[in-house]
């Protein structure tokens, strides 16, 4: 991709927004950004990613009150290419900025998906959660035009640490605690992974009992105390530098 490319205006509109004309529309959100914030006007030219991997070199046509027309010129790799190691992060879910913190940070390392967790130090319970929901998708979606991603990290609904674990495959999942785990070097994972993250005064006693009775490989990263957010943003920096494309 050409350094003037790198350089567009992002911005998103859904696989359903593309035409077999060639056009593409921006909702009215993108239009609003388009129109009042950058001041863009017909026939500057603009990237446009459709949250599946793939961005399109574009030119605006039409600029309405509540969308826009966009002609797609032709497609363009995206800044920040997809790892090739898929990490799935299923983080405790914490108060406020902290927990919006952890989700931004994910997409700019490179996580497919996120799974918000209830666990029994949760400071948040399911119902609350599922409310902020829609929140926590926006940031991502701005997280990843601002990271140059043209996929979009997926946020599944909030669920229970019992319910996760019963779900997934243990040899693809590491559980990261501050005692009771193995060493990390230990680890070897595949094409993916599922991190579980704790919460702020770590996991239960059934929680780490019903991991290891599941045959979930428990890690500890070494004699450091680390806030929730610190360890989950700090573990998947680790995990993409080992196995991923954070080189």
């Amino acid at each position: 991709m050409s350094p003037e490319k790198n350089t567009m205006r992002r911005f998103y509109a859904p696989p359903d927004n593309f035409f077999a004309n060639g056009i593409t529309k921006l909702d009215a959100d993108e239009t609003r950004h388009l129109r009042d914030v950058l001041r863009l006007r017909v026939g500057d030219e603009v990237s446009v990613f459709d949250g599946t991997g793939r961005e399109f070199h574009c030119a605006i046509q039409e600029i309405e009150k509540k969308n826009s027309n966009i002609r797609v010129l032709e497609q363009i790799d995206p800044a920040s290419p997809e790892s090739s190691f898929e990490i799935t992060l299923a983080a405790t879910i914490l108060n406020g900025e902290k927990y919006d913190l952890i989700i931004q940070k994910a997409v700019e390392l490179g996580v497919a998906a996120f799974v918000p967790l209830q666990t029994a130090r949760s400071e948040v319970d399911l119902k609350d959660a599922e409310k902020r929901l829609q929140r926590w998708r926006r940031i991502a979606l701005e997280a990843t035009k601002q990271s140059g991603r043209a996929k979009i990290m997926r946020i599944d609904d909030p669920v229970g640490f019992d319910a996760l674990i019963s779900s997934l495959n243990k040899d693809d999942v590491v559980l990261f605690s501050e005692r009771n785990g193995g060493d990390f070097l230990t680890l070897t994972p595949g094409k993916k992974i599922t991190v579980l993250i704790g919460p702020k005064g770590g996991w239960a006693d059934h929680e780490l009992d019903a991991a290891s009775s599941k045959g979930i490989n428990i890690v500890t990263l070494g004699g450091r105390i680390l806030r929730a957010e610190t360890a989950a943003i700090s573990i998947t920096a680790i995990l993409q530098h080992r196995f991923g494309d954070l080189k």
